[in-house]
Formats: C-alpha cells, sequence, structure tokens
C-alpha cells in the first residue's frame, strides 16, 4: 500500500495515478515508457494531466483500469475519490428517440447533414459524426429505457465512422455490458444505407423493408432509427425501434440515445501518492 500522511492506498490506485501524472510525452516508439522521471508529488490541490494518453488508451485493459478508479470500492473509498477524479468532457448527442414526434425514415442528404432539434428528437449528421471521430478517439454510449421505466445502456471503447466516399463505414469495438447486451458488433464495419442508397450486406434492401435508416448488415440488431411505436408489437416484423439483445425484434423502445466522448482525462489531487 502507498501512503501519504499517513493514508494508505492501493498499490493500483497509486500505479495508475503515477502513470497519468507523468510529465514525459508518449510517442509512438516508446508507447511512455522509455525516458519517464519519477513524478512528483502534488499537494496543492491542482490538476495533473497526461499527456498524449490517447495512445495508451487503446489497450482496453487499461481503459477499463481507469474507470474502476472513480467507483474503487476499499475501505479507503472516500479517500481515493478525493485524491483521483475523472473529469471528462461532456458526451456529444448525435442520435436521440423520446416521443415519435420526429420523422426518422429520411433520404441520404438527410442522414448526411442532420435533423431535428437537439433538445428533443435528433440527427447531427453522418458528416458531422466522420468530422468529429477523425479528429480524436471516442467512445460511445448507447442508453435505452422501455415502457416500463427500465433503463440499461451499451459502451464501446472505440467508435468512429468513416468518409461519405466510404459509405460512412462504422467502425466500433470494445463492448461493455450495461444490461443491453452487444447489438453493435454485428453492423460494425456496414456502410450506411437508407430507403433511397442502399448499401447493406442483404439481399433484400433493408431501410425499405425494416423502415428505418442504419448501418445495416444482413438487416439488423438495432433499429433506433426505425418506426416509433409503443412497445411490444409484432403486427410489422422489426420495423421498431429495436435493440434486439435486450427485448427483442417487436419491443419498440420508450426512449433511445446514441453519444460520444473523446478518451481525454485529467485527474485532481490534492494529496500525494508516495
Amino acid at each position: 500500500m502507498g501512503s501519504c500522511g499517513g493514508v494508505q492506498y492501493p498499490p493500483e490506485i497509486k500505479d495508475v495515478f503515477n502513470y497519468l501524472s507523468a510529465d514525459s510525452p508518449i510517442t509512438e516508439e516508446s508507447d511512455g515508457q522509455a525516458g519517464r522521471e519519477e513524478p512528483k508529488c502534488s499537494t496543492h490541490g491542482g490538476f495533473i494531466a497526461g499527456k498524449k494518453l490517447n495512445k495508451r488508451l487503446t489497450k482496453l485493459g487499461e481503459w477499463n483500469k481507469l474507470n474502476r478508479l472513480a467507483g474503487w470500492q476499499t475501505e479507503h473509498t472516500a479517500e481515493v475519490r478525493s485524491v483521483v477524479s475523472t473529469f471528462l468532457p461532456p458526451p456529444q448527442v448525435f442520435q436521440r428517440r423520446l416521443d415519435g414526434s420526429v420523422n426518422f425514415y429520411r433520404p441520404w442528404d438527410q442522414y448526411k447533414t442532420g435533423f431535428g432539434n437537439a433538445a428533443g428528437e435528433y440527427w447531427l449528421g453522418l458528416e458531422n459524426v466522420f468530422y468529429l471521430t477523425q479528429r480524436k478517439r471516442y467512445e460511445l454510449m448507447v442508453n435505452m429505457e422501455d415502457f416500463d421505466g427500465n433503463k440499461v445502456f451499451a459502451r464501446y471503447f472505440s467508435f468512429s465512422i468513416g468518409g461519405e466516399s466510404d459509405g460512412y463505414r462504422l467502425n466500433v469495438s470494445g463492448f461493455t455490458d450495461g444490461g443491453a447486451g452487444d447489438a453493435l458488433n454485428f453492423h460494425s464495419q456496414q456502410k450506411f444505407s437508407t430507403f433511397d442508397k442502399d448499401q447493406d450486406s442483404s439481399s433484400v434492401h433493408c431501410a425499405k423493408t425494416y423502415l428505418g435508416a442504419f448501418w445495416y448488415n444482413d438487416c439488423h440488431f438495432a433499429n433506433p432509427n426505425g418506426v416509433y411505436r409503443w412497445g411490444a408489437d409484432g403486427t410489422i416484423f422489426a420495423v421498431g425501434v429495436a435493440w434486439h439483445q435486450w427485448k427483442g425484434h417487436d419491443y419498440s423502445l420508450k426512449t433511445i440515445s446514441m453519444k460520444i466522448r473523446p478518451l481525454q482525462l485529467i485527474y485532481r489531487t490534492n494529496k500525494c501518492l508516495t
């Protein structure tokens, strides 16, 4: 156990904090290991930021380790939370369904540029999402709720899409289950399809068949841009706002949102870890 001022800390917290507070940059060649000086303790309550952490965070195990720190359950939980707190930029919502007030059965050009109201039902636009995810590494969070008030999520460590010339192809990986199950792995590496631009991997036109627009494969386990319906409804197969791994094809969710956030971490301390 590490200590400072008589307070004992779990070794993993000491190791990760010291890694994050090191001043030397992480480079392609060293991966941040070579040439680091031993980090100094901070006792003034200032901010300490790890440099170029995205390189290191490409390892899913590291990301999960860092996430666990925020809710570390030990006899020193209160102290740990005062020593290591994660401050992340707010997420960017790029898709949201709430109440069926916006029609999502739209052509390619509208899915490219975006539509709806950012405070309500909303699609940010494929070109905007492409621009964001080419500049930084992003994670994806999908939150959803059914008509009984049950809430679950699916989280993906890595999310990006390609440009229009590649059909805005989806790249998603690093699934963490929050009760929803992994519906997006089936859609990864697929191009985006609308009723007037068929780019799916099926012999049928998925967007027309399932009345939506998405990164359809053959065809879908997720249809968040489908027809807004009210819960279980099997009258027309799989056309609703569906997440198959949670509620099946014939249950249309009450709400679903897809939001992305850059993988940037800043840690704050008012204790030293030695």
